[in-house]
């Protein structure tokens, strides 16, 4: 199983966190509080807690922060502390009136977040289309949820789908990293559903094979 520190405290944090637990891997979770990050920890049980800004301990590090935060993150708090490490993104940059995003255009937060890694670093896109309250309660009618990811780099992919078999979860490979606009504008998608016709958050999308 894998080594996976977790920067953020919030719901899709504690999901996540939750779940690799569960699929037997090491879990550090990291925020700027750290009495909120002890409280985490300690509600999930087995979970460490580590320091903001020092290099994290796994070798997955996965940002569950908003994504206003997460490029600064990235930058400012951890720069080279991040060489070598796989770091997924699981932001959605929608715009506050939710009709489009912030990143320029023809880019994406993921594409923008690996222009401020270390050049060593390797950023896949996933877990961007699953709400936190799906993510933790797991496969649904027998079937397991799918996560999408993009990314450029093949072993750090297939880490990651590694990391997503052992939630109990089903990774689907969209390509290379440009790909993310296309999740990212899936997650856009999901919030007009919940505007404007799903009216509640209690779904998932996910491919069904035919034949």
């Amino acid at each position: 199983m894998g080594s996976i520190s977790i920067i953020g405290l919030g719901n899709m944090a504690r999901a996540l966190a939750g779940r690799a637990l569960a699929g037997g891997n090491t879990v550090e979770i990291i925020g700027r509080d750290q009495a909120r990050a002890k409280e985490l920890a300690a509600a999930l049980g087995g979970a460490t807690v580590g320091t903001a800004g020092a290099a994290p301990a796994g070798d997955i590090v996965v940002l569950a922060v908003p994504y206003a935060a997460a490029a600064a993150v990235v930058v400012s708090e951890y720069g080279d502390a991040l060489q070598g490490k796989v770091i997924i993104d699981i932001t959605n940059p929608v715009s506050p009136d939710f009709l489009g995003f912030v990143t320029p255009d023809g880019s994406s937060g993921a594409q923008e977040i690996a222009k401020a890694a270390p050049a060593d670093a390797h950023v896949v896109k996933a877990f961007n289309t699953l709400f936190s309250h799906v993510l933790a309660a797991g496969p649904a009618e027998g079937r397991p949820l799918d996560v999408f990811i993009a990314g450029d780099d093949a072993q750090a992919k297939a880490r990651v789908s590694a990391f997503v078999e052992s939630l109990g979860l089903r990774p689907m490979d969209a390509g290379q990293l440009e790909m993310a606009r296309a999740l990212e504008n899936a997650g856009l998608l999901m919030m007009g559903l919940v505007a404007h016709s799903v009216k509640h958050t209690d779904f998932s999308l996910g491919v069904s094979l035919l034949g």
